[in-house]
């Protein structure tokens, strides 16, 4: 899965960093893990490291982590509650619950004040792990790595979770979900119907490239479709530009299309569909005429978890079906 952060400069990382170290100093420094208190070794981002078992403050920082804390109705102390929307308000909404806020103005002293006994960090805020650590040393990173298969990333994560709040069975029934909704959607797909990926975001459509891009890449290489377009990203986690002439060009069965705006509905917001089904130059497109134009679903861009792709799985599985 593609990093979706916006690294700083070094400076300001730097300032970052110095500030959290003395209001770090002036706090109580973390408990050392006591002998009544359960620990487990995990495997993240960065290799082994002990964590307590249920942690009694918890920091959550990566936004693809929420859906399983919030079904597993796991406390938090400090969240980033603009990432957030509306989505987990059992997370968020509690006055008590401090406000890291975004990945781009980070407040570190939210962290500090939460007093965490373990971090959860990485994906959005990748770039202040090192600040993060300085805090807390038992913080995590357990997001999709670069270069991974990202089926199996996710796996791994909501796993490495059931590890850390004991939960290991609800954790194998989550994979078991996502496997059965790709076994579907691999044994819908007739293997020769084209297949493309689209971003929708300020009114613009862009391309999402088979493999990388965001939310709608990771279908082409799990469920083996043919990519209407093949072209390698430039821009994973926006995508990139590309005409509608372009697309209609390409003539594809399918689109999947992520709307990136869809949760916030601003002002000025153009849906998805008025974009693509609206298109006089897309009218004539198989996918357009069929009506088989697929729309991940609208809280998708701020979750982006296992249980998000197993509901875009079931998703395509329902509408090759339906298809046929």
């Amino acid at each position: 899965m593609p990093t979706m952060f916006s690294r700083r400069p070094l400076g300001v990382l730097g300032a970052v960093s110095a500030a959290a170290l003395v209001l770090a100093s002036c706090a109580a420094p973390p408990e050392e893990t006591s002998d009544d208190v359960d620990v487990v070794t995990v495997v993240d981002n960065h290799g082994e490291i002990e964590v307590p078992v249920n942690p009694r403050r918890l920091v959550a920082l990566d936004n693809t982590t929420f859906q399983t804390l919030s079904d597993w109705d796991v406390d938090v102390a400090a969240v980033p509650k603009p990432l957030m929307h509306d989505l987990w308000p059992d997370l968020s909404d509690d006055p008590s619950v401090l406000d890291v806020g975004s990945h781009r103005e980070p407040n570190l002293e939210a962290v500090i004040e939460a007093d965490p006994d373990l971090v959860i960090g990485g994906y959005r805020f990748a770039s202040v792990y090192e600040d993060l650590k300085d805090i807390q040393p038992r913080t995590v990173e357990i997001n999709a790595r670069d270069g991974e298969d990202q089926v199996a990333e996710l796996r791994r994560q909501v796993e490495i979770l059931g590890q850390i709040f004991d939960r290991e069975d609800d954790a194998a029934a989550i994979v078991d979900e996502l496997d059965t909704a790709i076994t579907a959607a691999a044994d819908a797909y007739n293997g020769t119907d084209t297949v493309v990926g689209l971003i929708t975001s300020g009114g613009d459509i862009s391309y999402a490239a088979p493999g990388s891009g965001r939310g709608v890449g990771l279908l082409f290489p799990t469920l083996d479709l043919v990519p209407g377009i093949e072209q390698a990203a430039e821009d994973s986690t926006h995508g990139d530009d590309i005409s509608v002439e372009a697309i209609a060009q390409a003539n594809p069965e399918w689109l999947v299309v992520l709307d990136r705006d869809a949760t916030f509905d601003e002002e000025g917001y153009v849906p998805a569909a008025e974009l693509i089904e609206g298109s006089e130059a897309l009218a004539n497109v198989p996918a357009v005429r069929k009506g088989q134009v697929i729309y991940l679903e609208p809280g998708f861009y701020l979750d982006e978890g296992i249980q998000a792709y197993t509901t875009l799985f079931d998703a395509v599985a329902t509408a090759f079906a339906d298809a046929e």
